[in-house]
């Protein structure tokens, strides 16, 4: 649904859904979905990180604040592509995950972008 589509939300509409330019921005955005991924995190439950390297059953990855941390295969989750940041209806993520659920959230939050089922 494109911002004319979105026209009929009037002054509620920034609330629901990010801009067409937003979402261009987020799409044109660069990803690898092979090294992106979520790690386990003491303070904050999950954060974002790349892929370093692998060791057998081992990952080591740089978190989005710059510490590297070694953690288990199993505990890490593939991020979603860059054009789901913020988006309303979390069954059309690639990774439907506790990670990916948080962090969508949290960033709609952040947005004053509220969650709804509708």
């Amino acid at each position: 649904m494109g911002d004319a589509a979105m026209a009929e939300f009037g002054a509620a509409a920034p609330y629901l859904r990010k801009s067409d330019k937003e979402r261009l921005e987020a799409q044109t955005r660069p990803f690898d979905m092979k090294k992106e991924c979520f790690v386990p995190d003491p303070e904050v439950e999950y954060v974002k990180a790349s892929i370093t390297s692998r060791d057998g059953d081992k990952v080591t990855a740089q978190t989005e604040f710059g510490k590297t941390v070694t953690v288990k295969e199993c505990d890490v989750h593939p991020q979603n592509p860059p054009k789901f940041d913020k988006i309303e209806d979390m069954a059309m993520f690639t990774f439907l995950h506790e990670p990916a659920v948080l962090f969508n959230l949290k960033e709609r939050y952040a947005a004053w972008m509220i969650y709804v089922r509708q």
